[in-house]
């Protein structure tokens, strides 16, 4: 059995559309929810799935120890950013090696990096004036937006679009994508095999 741990940092709409699509899988489960802000409203939703959570700030993820034993308890074979703004430490990038997701709001390696996030990333986008935006589903790695590409999706824009247009189509491309792309990553996933 397959047990996601879901990193967030906010309204967690991916988050919720994991838990949707994972609910009565046969193989994979979402086992609990950390975030880092005590307000975030992915902590809301996890408690209405009945999903484990933790809350922790960055003196507690680099510790290694609350965190870590918190995933360890709950089974985690595998970590989902699901709207997380940190790095994840070394040592969960080893503990869980080739199987930490990320999904980023553009299409890598462009608009990527550190700061770029959430809205900032759809401003950016509109001021270029790119003809497209999308998705990008990346194993994470030491570096922000870094690691390697499982999955884009692509969407057309209109010209002049504005950033709160884009962040809809694109949180569209989220919510439809990020579930089915992390089973089937999971599914095929043979240890050794990425890195």
């Amino acid at each position: 059995m397959e047990r996601l741990a879901l990193f967030c940092s906010g309204s967690g709409t991916n988050a919720q559309a994991i838990i949707d699509h994972f609910a009565g899988h046969p193989t994979i489960r979402v086992g609990c929810l950390l975030a880092n802000k005590a307000d975030a409203f992915a902590l809301e939703r996890a408690r209405k799935a009945g999903i484990p959570t933790l809350v922790f700030d960055k003196a507690m993820l680099n510790e290694q120890t609350a965190v870590d034993a918190f995933l360890a308890e709950h089974g985690t074979t595998c970590l989902v950013l699901a709207g997380f703004l940190w790095l994840v430490p070394a040592r969960l990038l080893r503990r869980y090696p080739g199987r930490v997701l990320n999904i980023h709001p553009a299409l890598l390696p462009d608009f990527g990096g550190p700061g770029m996030y959430g809205h900032r990333v759809h401003a950016a986008v509109a001021a270029a004036g790119r003809p497209e935006s999308g998705i990008t589903i990346h194993l994470a790695d030491e570096v922000y937006d870094r690691g390697q590409v499982l999955f884009q999706a692509r969407t057309p824009l209109a010209p002049g679009a504005t950033a709160a247009e884009i962040e809809a189509q694109v949180r569209a491309l989220e919510l439809q994508h990020y579930p089915t792309v992390i089973e089937q990553f999971l599914q095929t996933y043979q240890p050794g095999a990425v890195q």
